[in-house]
C-alpha cells in the first residue's frame, strides 16, 4: 500500500522523486524518505509525516542521477522517523525500499540475531534488506544473485528496490504479489509503483510480473525470473494523459472525480451498446460468451466500494439475467474453501486492479477451474493480466483514496453485462432492452443534472448535521447498497460512524438508537417499494428521528414529512444507483469539509490495498 520511486540517469533524480512521491501520496501518507548518493555513499533522508515534510528536510544543493523513494502506510512499526523508509543494512552497505508484507519476518529477525544483526526500526523491511547483506557477505554472490536467493527464503507480498554502496550505478528490483512498473527513457529509467509519477517524462512502460527482478542501469536493462530464466521485456505504451491526474482547477480530487463522472460514464459505455442490433458490445463477454450461456452461478468479489459495487451487480443481473448471483468479501474468499464449480463464473471488482486479497481470490477460482472475468479501471494492471477475460471501466485515474466516479463506473458495466446476460438467456423483451438502453446513454444528463442542481442544498444540509456523532442509510431493493457505499463514504472521510441497512431492518436492532440527535438518510426513489420505505420513514420520524430523504422530483409524501429533502431526477429502477450515490457523495464531502478533513488523504487509510 506504500508508493516506490526510483530513478537512474543523466538529470538529478532527486527533484523527480520527489515529484514522483507526491503523485504517490494517495498510497500512503504517515512518512516519506529518500535514498541517493552523497559524497560516493549512500545516504538517507527521511521523516514521519507528508512528502512536503521531507522536501524541507533535503538539502537543496544535493544532486545525484540514481535515486529512490518511498511514501509509507505503515503497517510493522508506528509511523514514526526510525520506521519511515528507505532502510540502511546494519552496516550500511546496502539500503532498500519496500512495499508488501514479509510475513515470515519475525523467524528471520530471531535468525539474524543470533548472527549478531542488530535492528534500528520495528520494521518487517529492515529484517529483509539485513537477511540480503547476510547473505550476500556470506556466499559471495553479485547483487542481483544475492537477490534472488534471498527471496527464495521469503514468504509474504513485496515490490523492492535495492542499492549498494558497492555499485553506484544500478539499481535492483524485484516484485511478487505488489505493483511495479519501469518507465523507458532515452538512456533513463524511471521505478514506480504505478506510472503516474513518471508519465510526464516518458509513456514506455514495462509491467514487472510476479517473481521478476531487473538490474537497472542508464544504459541497460535485464529482467530475471527468480529460478534465473532470462525474460524479454514486453514496452507497452500508455494511454494515460498527464492532465487526468491533476487536479483541473478543483480543490480536491475527491471533488474533481464526483463531477468527472458524468463524463466517465460516457467512456464507459461508448461504443457498447448497439441498438439497432439489440447487443451489447463487451469484448470480455463475447469472448467468453460460452461460458455465460452455461454456467448456473455468477460469483462476485470484490473489497470496499468495489464490494458495493458488486452488492449492486447483484441486485441488476438477478433482476434482468435472473441468474444467480453471490457477492464475497475477497479478504474472506479462499479462507473459508468456498465451494466452485468448473461452469462458475467469478467475477473480479477492483478500481485499481492490484489489491492484494481480490488477487488471491481469483487465483484460488483460476486454480478450481472456474472463468474468471475482471471488471477493473486500470490497463495492465495484476488483476487485468490474471483474469481469463474481463471490461476496463475507462473511468480515468481516481487519485482520492474515497472511491467515486469507480463505483459508477463499475455499476455501469455491471448493467451492461447483465442486459447481455439477459439477451442470451431470452429473458429480456425488446421494448425493456430498447428502454433501459435507450435511459443508459443519456443518464449521463441527469447525473450532470443532480451535480447541478442539489449542490447548493446538499451543503446546506451538511452544515446542519456536520456535528452528528452517529448516522444510519436506509435503502430498499437496489438501494439497500447505495445507502451502504453512502455510509461508508461519510465513515472514510468525516470520520462520523455511519452504517447501512436494508429499511426493512431498520425494526430489528437499529431503531433502538434513532433520537433527535441522529440523522437517519433513507433512498425514497423507487416506485416499486416506495409505500414501504415511507412507512419506514413515518417510524423515524414518530421516535423524533432526524429525516434526511433522497426523493425524485415531483415526491408528494416523503419529502413532506422529512426534516430535509433531496430531489433526483426519475430513472429506470436499475440505473437509479447512478443517480442516488451523487447527493450521498456529496452530502460526505461537504461534511468532511466543514470538519475540517482531509478528503483526498484520510486518515489511516491508503488507496490501492496492495497488501492482505
Amino acid at each position: 500500500m506504500c508508493g516506490i520511486v526510483g530513478y537512474i540517469g543523466e538529470q538529478n533524480g532527486i527533484p523527480i522523486a520527489i515529484e514522483g512521491l507526491k503523485r504517490l501520496e494517495y498510497r500512503g501518507y504517515d512518512s516519506a524518505g529518500l535514498c541517493y548518493f552523497k559524497n560516493k555513499k549512500l545516504h538517507i533522508s527521511k521523516k514521519k509525516g507528508k512528502v512536503a515534510d521531507l522536501e524541507e528536510l533535503i538539502n537543496k544543493k544535493d544532486s545525484s542521477s540514481i535515486v529512490m523513494g518511498h511514501t509509507r502506510w505503515a503497517t510493522h512499526g508506528k509511523p514514526i522517523d526510525k520506521n519511515a523508509h528507505p532502510h540502511f543494512s546494519m552496516n550500511k552497505k546496502l539500503a532498500i525500499v519496500h512495499n508488501g508484507i514479509i510475513e515470515n519476518y519475525d523467524s528471520l529477525k530471531e535468525g539474524l540475531i543470533q548472527k549478531g544483526y542488530k535492528f534500528r526500526s520495528d520494521t518487517d523491511t529492515e529484517v529483509l534488506i539485513n537477511l540480503i547483506e547476510y547473505i550476500h557477505s556470506d556466499l559471495k554472490l553479485s547483487l542481483s544473485e544475492t537477490i534472488q536467493q534471498t527471496l527464495t527464503q521469503v514468504v509474504g507480498a513485496f515490490s523492492i528496490l535495492v542499492m549498494s554502496n558497492e555499485d553506484p550505478e544500478t539499481i535492483i528490483i524485484a516484485k511478487n504479489g505488489s505493483p511495479l512498473v519501469i518507465g523507458v527513457g532515452k538512456e533513463e529509467y524511471y521505478i514506480a509503483s504505478d506510472p503516474s509519477p513518471f508519465l510526464k517524462y516518458t509513456k514506455k512502460a514495462i509491467y514487472l510480473d510476479d517473481g521478476e527482478i531487473a538490474e537497472i542501469s542508464r544504459n541497460k536493462l535485464s529482467i530475471l525470473t527468480i529460478d534465473q530464466k532470462i525474460k524479454s521485456p514486453v514496452i507497452k505504451q500508455l494511454t494515460m494523459e498527464l492532465e487526468e491526474i491533476e487536479k483541473g482547477g478543483y480543490e480536491t480530487f475527491m471533488l474533481k472525480e464526483i463531477y468527472e463522472q458524468p463524463k466517465s460514464i460516457v467512456d464507459t459505455l461508448r461504443g457498447r451498446i448497439l441498438q439497432e442490433t439489440q447487443t451489447i458490445k463487451l469484448r470480455g463477454f463475447n469472448e467468453s460468451i460460452e461460458n455465460f450461456k452455461n454456467s448456473k452461478r455468477i460469483i462476485i468479489v470484490g473489497c470496499g466500494t468495489s464490494w458495493l459495487a458488486g452488492l449492486v451487480a447483484e441486485y441488476i443481473i438477478e433482476g434482468l439475467a435472473k441468474l444467480p448471483v453471490e457477492v464475497e468479501y475477497a479478504s474472506e474468499f479462499r479462507y473459508r474453501d468456498p465451494v466452485i464449480y468448473k461452469n462458475d463464473i467469478v467475477i473480479a471488482f477492483s478500481q485499481s486492479g492490484e489489491t492484494a486479497d481480490t488477487l488471491s481470490a481469483l487465483k484460488l477460482a483460476k486454480e478450481k477451474g472456474a472463468l474468471v472475468y475482471g471488471i477493473c479501471n486500470v490497463v495492465g494492471s495484476s488483476i487485468s493480466r490474471l483474469v481469463n477475460v474481463g471490461t476496463f471501466t475507462h473511468a480515468g485515474p481516481e487519485i482520492g483514496v474515497a472511491s467515486t466516479k469507480a463505483f459508477t463506473a463499475q455499476v455501469s458495466v455491471s448493467i451492461l453485462i447483465a442486459l447481455a446476460l439477459a439477451k442470451i438467456k431470452n429473458n429480456i423483451s425488446k421494448n425493456d432492452f430498447n428502454q433501459i438502453t435507450n435511459e443508459l446513454k443519456s443518464i449521463h444528463q441527469k447525473m450532470q443534472f443532480t451535480l447541478s442542481k442539489c449542490r447548493d442544498n446538499i451543503k446546506e444540509i451538511a452544515k446542519k448535521y456536520k456535528n452528528a456523532k452517529n448516522a444510519l442509510y436506509l435503502g430498499r431493493g437496489v438501494s439497500f447498497p447505495v445507502a451502504l457505499e453512502g455510509a461508508l463514504k461519510l465513515k472514510e472521510i468525516s470520520y462520523i460512524h455511519a452504517e447501512g441497512y436494508p429499511a426493512a431492518e431498520m425494526k430489528h436492532g437499529p431503531i433502538a438508537l434513532i433520537d433527535e440527535n441522529m440523522p437517519t438518510i433513507i433512498i425514497a426513489t423507487n416506485r416499486r417499494n416506495y409505500e414501504k420505505i415511507f412507512a419506514n420513514a413515518q417510524e423515524i420520524k414518530a421516535r423524533n428521528g432526524k429525516l434526511i430523504a433522497i426523493v425524485s422530483e415531483g415526491d408528494n409524501q416523503i419529502s413532506k414529512i422529512a426534516d430535509d429533502f433531496i430531489e433526483v431526477p426519475k430513472t429506470n429502477y436499475y440505473l437509479s444507483p447512478l443517480i442516488n450515490i451523487i447527493p450521498l457523495q456529496l452530502f460526505s464531502y461537504h461534511i468532511a469539509k466543514m470538519r475540517g478533513c482531509n478528503v483526498d488523504q484520510p486518515r489511516n487509510l491508503a488507496k490501492s490495498v496492495t497488501v492482505e
